[in-house]
């Protein structure tokens, strides 16, 4: 359901393209997954990180990498981007993955969110998505590959 989402985002964009980057995202956040072992609750996930019981599995753990690796890759008609909500606010904070067609900017994006249902993708678009109210992050430390 992923790559219809996607091809909503240009009518130009071939549905084989929107299938190989829908089946991407799927794919590394299945080797996060395995990587962060998350909980069933992203909120006790965290706690557990905070405490040290757990090494890795904040949000931005989960968007940073996603964001490093896809922005390396060459998509015809696909832009990435990371997305905050909530910023500054410390347990409230969130940030995602956010894909746009190259034509488009961030109010029609598809967010990428894997966080919220630990290890399962979840995905919106943006102004679908009443839980947060997002706004594109520029600054992010890992925008400059660190």
């Amino acid at each position: 359901m992923l790559a219809p989402l996607l091809q909503t985002l240009d009518k130009n964009i071939p549905f084989e393209e929107a299938l190989f980057l829908s089946r991407e995202i799927f794919q590394q956040t299945d080797q996060l997954r395995k990587q962060f072992d998350p909980v069933s609750e992203p909120h006790v996930n965290n706690f557990l990180v905070n405490i040290g019981l757990k090494e890795k599995g904040l949000c931005y753990e989960w968007s940073d990498p996603l964001y490093l690796y896809f922005r390396r890759k060459s998509y015809r008609y696909f832009s990435f981007h990371l997305l905050v909500a909530n910023r500054g606010k410390y347990f409230q904070e969130h940030n995602v993955l956010a894909v746009t067609s190259k034509k488009d900017d961030i109010p029609n994006a598809v967010i990428i969110d894997p966080w919220r249902e630990p290890g399962t993708v979840y995905f919106s678009k943006v102004k679908d998505d009443k839980k947060y109210v997002w706004e594109h992050r520029f600054e992010r430390g890992c925008q400059k590959g660190k």
